[in-house]
């Protein structure tokens, strides 16, 4: 993997870079759609990648792991030849997932035993497992195991969590190094950045995330009910330490606002199921603001979806007959707001990319977080 950074914004820590893998090079900043299981719900591969322009989506090895398991994966070649979609991927490590199971996981220095939420079978995670989970996957970026503490974690247990992560980084490269990828493409694995809210938990952990060297570093633990403004002191701190020449990955963030506050930051990639969840629950997020698409101001509204927007779901379908289909249960609006959200977050990010690129970021940003925070 490579990645190149072409431009820095002159008034921010805003980039623009290219990353290069074996299935593509992404142009960031970027937002990458979560395919949890191999799928983007409600969303075709074409459709990712010709209307919402995906460069590169996520998949995730917890469930993976669980459904369709590792044995159908390595038949098909890998997840890239399972799900048709021949873009660059992403794999989480499961770990998120893993230490939410609250009541039916228990952790050790070993790694973490934990119950299937679908049949309550019993399982464990050890770095050196989600290693090999992740290379069966086939995704070219992996992430190392991590333990995600809860956000209302006080300071001596997130220090705990923090020796634990940091240990299970080292056997999770190792186990990377001493392996190989499956399907004659390479792979790259990322550490993650931990700490909580804690300022100098933070510095200790990029510190030792940034001495490892990998090919790129991921910002895990926020977003997770922490003050908006709490995350951002957390990334400008982490950024501050992590290489410049290396791209950064967010992990579940977020918002429109958050993804261009984290860009401002010097965030490069970006993930999170907001788009599809909310999407589903009628919320449409547009270049304008942010529409309840059940409310009944929509009702004989027959102007596009999104005047401004750059997918075709934009123009082809009026915000009453969204409404309309909300209204009567039609799967078809699970569709169209979904497709129409990512659509809208790949343009976010593409247009920041141009703004970093002409010099003029700051003052787009302003405008931009004003209007696509706007209740509708």
């Amino acid at each position: 993997m490579e990645f190149k950074l072409q431009h820095t914004d002159p008034l921010s820590n805003a980039r623009a870079g290219l990353l290069t893998t074996d299935h593509g090079t992404i142009e960031t900043p970027i937002f990458m759609p979560v395919g949890t299981l191999g799928s983007v719900k409600g969303v075709q591969q074409w459709e990712l990648k010709e209307d919402i322009k995906a460069q590169i989506i996520l998949g995730n090895t917890y469930h993976l792991y669980l459904r369709p398991g590792i044995e159908t994966l390595e038949k098909a070649g890998g997840l890239h030849k399972f799900n048709g979609f021949d873009r660059p991927m992403l794999t989480d490590s499961g770990g998120f997932q893993v230490f939410s199971l609250t009541g039916i996981r228990k952790l050790r220095e070993e790694g973490c035993e934990f119950r299937s939420h679908i049949d309550g079978s019993k399982h464990i995670f050890t770095p050196e497992k989600v290693i090999d989970i992740e290379r069966s996957i086939g995704a070219d970026i992996m992430m190392a195991f991590d333990e995600c503490p809860p956000g209302t974690s006080d300071y001596n247990y997130a220090k705990k969590s923090l020796g634990l992560t940091h240990r299970w980084l080292d056997r999770c490269l190792k186990r990377f190094n001493e392996t190989e990828p499956k399907y004659g493409y390479n792979q790259s694995l990322f550490p993650i950045v931990q700490g909580c809210t804690f300022k100098d938990l933070r510095q200790q952990s990029a510190e030792f995330v940034a001495s490892k060297n990998a090919d790129g570093n991921a910002i895990g633990g926020l977003a997770v009910g922490e003050p908006a403004e709490v995350m951002y002191e957390m990334i400008e701190v982490v950024n501050e330490i992590l290489p410049k020449d290396k791209p950064r990955y967010l992990m579940g963030v977020g918002t429109p606002v958050n993804i261009l506050e984290g860009i401002e930051r010097g965030v490069d990639m970006f993930d999170c199921v907001m788009p599809t969840r909310n999407g589903r629950n009628a919320m449409l997020f547009t270049s304008n603001g942010i529409m309840n698409m059940r409310n009944k101001k929509w009702e004989n509204d027959f102007s596009p979806v999104d005047p401004d927007g750059t997918s075709y779901v934009d123009q082809a379908y009026s915000k009453a007959y969204l409404h309309h289909l909300f209204k009567a249960q039609e799967l078809l609006a699970l569709q169209i707001a979904s497709i129409h959200n990512l659509a809208f977050y790949l343009w976010l990010v593409g247009e920041a990319r141009k703004h970093i690129i002409a010099g003029d970021f700051t003052s787009w940003k302003a405008t931009m977080v004003k209007r696509v925070s706007t209740r509708l």
